[in-house]
Parts: C-alpha cells; structure tokens; sequence
C-alpha cells in the first residue's frame, strides 16, 4: 500500500507520545514492503525532505503570517500539510489510504478524502473531555468538536486502550465496530547493551541514593505533584532517596515551587528535556520508574520502564492500569492517591526479591505483547478493511445510481407506452391530423 502519514510531530520534532508511535509505526510498514509518507511540520533547522530510513518525510513551514491562537496555526499547518499532500500526489500518483493522527491533522484529511477520494484510518491518542475533565470553556469545545469531526471523516479508528475506545464512544457517539483497539508499541532491543553508567548516574544522584524517576510531559494530569505528596511518606520510611524528573511543560514552575512549599527541593532534580539517548541510559540507572497519571490512554513510558528491567509503579487510571499487574509485572496505586502512591514505592525499594520477580515478568510481557512487528500487522488489517469499507460504499454508491437510473427509464418507457395508443388515435388541428 501507499500510505500518508499526517501528524503534526515526528522525530527530532517530539512533544508527546504521537512522534514516536508514527515514526516506529512508519519504519516497521516500509520493512514489510509498505510505501510510506509522512507530512509534518518543520521545526527549527530539520530537514524539509528526508529519506528517514525508507520512510519520506516531508516537513512544511507554517506562512509568515502571525497568528492569534494555537488553533489558527494548526489550521495554518493544516492548509501547508494539504499543499504538500497535492504535490505529492500529482507527482508520483495517489494514496492508498490516509492515515490521520489526533484532531490536529483533520481539516487536511477531510480535504484530501473528499478531494481525491482516499479513505481515512484515524488514530485518536486522547481526547480534550478526558485531558480537561469536562469541556470548560470555547477553545476545548472547539477542539472536541474537531475531534468528532476526525471520528465522523474516519472510516475506521484506531485507539491505543478498551479505555479509550469506550471514551470515544460515548463522546463521539461512533458504532462499536468502527472502533479498534491496537495498543501503542516499543522497540524491543532499545535497551540491548546498554549497562549502568554510574558517572552519568552521579550527575543526578549520589551512590548512596535510590533513584525514583518520572519522564513526560509536566502538565497536570501527569500526576506528578501526587507523587511529590506520596514522597513526604517515602522519604520518612527511607531516606536515602531522590526523585529524578526528566521532561518539559508549563506546570513545570507550579511543580518547582510545590516541592519547595514541601520543603523537598534538595530531593527533587528536574533534568529538563532529554533526549533518546539520555532518557535510555537513565532507565539503566534508576531504581523505581514511577508513572502516576490522573488521566492516561496510555502510557508508552510505562512500556520503557518495563522493558529496561525497571521495577515500574502507575497509577490505575485508563490504558496504564490495562498495562500492569499489579504484584506481577509491576505496582498500581489508586489514581490521585498519595498514600497508595507511597506504599507502592515503599513494597519496591524493601523488597528487593519481589522488584527482582515483576521485572523479569515485566520485560517478557512487553517483549511478547508490545512489539512493533504485531501490533504493525494489526494495523494493517485495519488499513485493508478501511480501503474495502470504501471500495464498498462506492460500489453500493454505483449500483444504487445503475439501479435508480433503470427505474427512471423504466417510468419514462411506461409513460410513452401510455402515451402511444392516444396519439395513434390521431388528434385533429384545424383539419390536419397528427400520429404517432
């Protein structure tokens, strides 16, 4: 198949979890034998035309015109994504099959579905409801309503979690069999070689400290200032203990000055953003990984921490809590909950014997569920029943015009039938006769 990717990141350019999940989604289609192009935006000095291991990126700009919103320079991006897309297309043939990534790449989907008739495979990774708990103002009902709009143009939806499908259901009000659950995958030989680094490990921690290390974005429902509140038990019960915080945000000042109103800020190391490589070496060198969202679909870091032999604790909230089991694979806490937050902590750093058992079932369950190999194959499926569902319509949408076009002329000749045995009859004119 010849597939376009439109998503509004991808690698170097990484906000959230959307830029990996498309661009290992990408590589391993183009290993199966795949065609595969990806638009997206240009950050900063990257490459507007690269060959990204045999998938096509192409990277647009934004006009120079300011905007006055986030969402007027989506829509911007959107007309820029759609150029490229046209280009494309006219110069070395039409897509197979779109496939659009969260409500940002919409406006561009619709219009190159209704203008060259090429089917939509949708992934909704969140929603705006679920982020903001509720819709709360106009700028959140116009992105959920962008988001239904991308659920009603898709003929088929991806979604990374049961949780999320159910959201998705009885948000947007979409058949149950439009709906496909396909969890977000890893690559399982990212940690392959990589030992602890004890001098990278001294930038953050001294020898004697274990490490609890959160990675993500720093924004609300991440859940950090839970785990803050959770280390006032920690700390008291094991005191040779730090937290490491690895990501950017804008609740990254809040959590600062929080920390510091717990009086933990000689605790607490915020690393900023890290990249591949450093986030790699890090899970190599902490002790619990700890991911307590009060809202996740799913949680890619979850699958990092478990796969890098990382005792991993989540909150039991959306796709983390169908992720781990509890005492098997990993820890849960209750979502929101500071003291079982704390417990969580707590059974990983004194039972080391039990942090031993659920890492080695951790890494087998990510190995065996979460790879890219099976869950591209699923995708797949999905795509091939996205382009029959459309082959179908349009060939329900044909026969239906064959089948109203014969009964026009079945009425018509019915009608001249009727009509004949009068004008045979003859009709006289002032004299003159007229026949059929």
């Amino acid at each position: 198949m010849k597939i376009l990717m439109l998503t509004w990141e991808y690698p170097p350019n990484i906000v959230g979890g959307i830029a990996r999940v498309v661009h290992d989604l990408s590589k391993k289609l183009v290993e199966k034998g795949h065609e595969v192009h990806v638009i997206t935006y240009q950050e900063g000095n990257t490459k507007a035309e690269e060959n990204d291991e045999g998938v096509y990126v192409h990277r647009v700009k934004n006009y120079m015109i300011n905007t006055n919103s986030f969402t007027e320079w989506i829509m911007q991006l959107n007309f820029c994504m759609t150029e490229r897309a046209i280009s494309l297309i006219n110069t070395t043939g039409k897509f197979d099959l779109i496939h659009a990534h969260d409500w940002l790449t919409v406006y561009s989907a619709k219009a190159l579905k209704h203008g060259f008739d090429i089917p939509i495979t949708a992934t909704i990774h969140a929603t705006e409801n679920g982020r903001q708990k509720g819709i709360h103002n106009e700028l959140q009902r116009y992105i959920n309503d962008a988001e239904w709009l991308l659920s009603y143009e898709a003929q088929n939806i991806i979604c990374n979690s049961y949780f999320m499908k159910s959201e998705i259901q009885n948000l947007f009000k979409v058949p149950f069999d439009k709906v496909d659950v396909i969890p977000n995958g890893i690559n399982t030989k990212k940690f392959d070689g990589i030992e602890r680094d004890m001098e990278f490990r001294r930038n953050y921690a001294a020898d004697n400290e274990k490490i609890i290390f959160f990675a993500g974005r720093l924004v609300p429902e991440k859940g950090v200032q839970v785990l803050f509140d959770a280390f006032m038990k920690v700390k008291y019960h094991y005191n040779d203990v730090k937290i490491v915080i690895a990501g950017k945000g804008a609740f990254m000042d809040e959590l600062k000055q929080k920390a510091n109103d717990l009086g933990i800020s000689d605790k607490v190391y915020f690393t900023g953003l890290l990249n591949d490589k450093q986030i790699t070496k890090m899970y190599k060198c902490i002790d619990v990984a700890v991911f307590p969202s009060t809202y996740e679909p799913f949680g890619i870091v979850a699958l990092e921490g478990m796969l890098s032999g990382t005792p991993t604790v989540v909150s039991d909230t959306g796709g983390l809590n169908e992720i781990v089991k509890h005492g098997v694979d990993g820890m849960k806490s209750y979502a929101g909950n500071a003291n079982s937050l704390a417990d969580s902590i707590l059974e990983i750093l004194f039972n080391q014997e039990l942090a031993k058992q659920i890492s080695k079932s951790a890494i087998n369950k990510v190995k065996a569920n979460y790879n890219w190999d099976l869950i591209t194959d699923k995708t797949v499926k999905i795509y091939e029943k996205t382009i029959g569902d459309r082959a179908s319509v349009q060939e329900s949408s044909q026969e239906k015009i064959q089948e109203d076009l014969k009964e026009t002329v079945k009425r018509r000749s019915k009608k001249a039938k009727m009509a004949i045995p009068e004008r045979e009859k003859g009709v006289d004119f002032g004299g003159c006769n007229v026949y059929a």
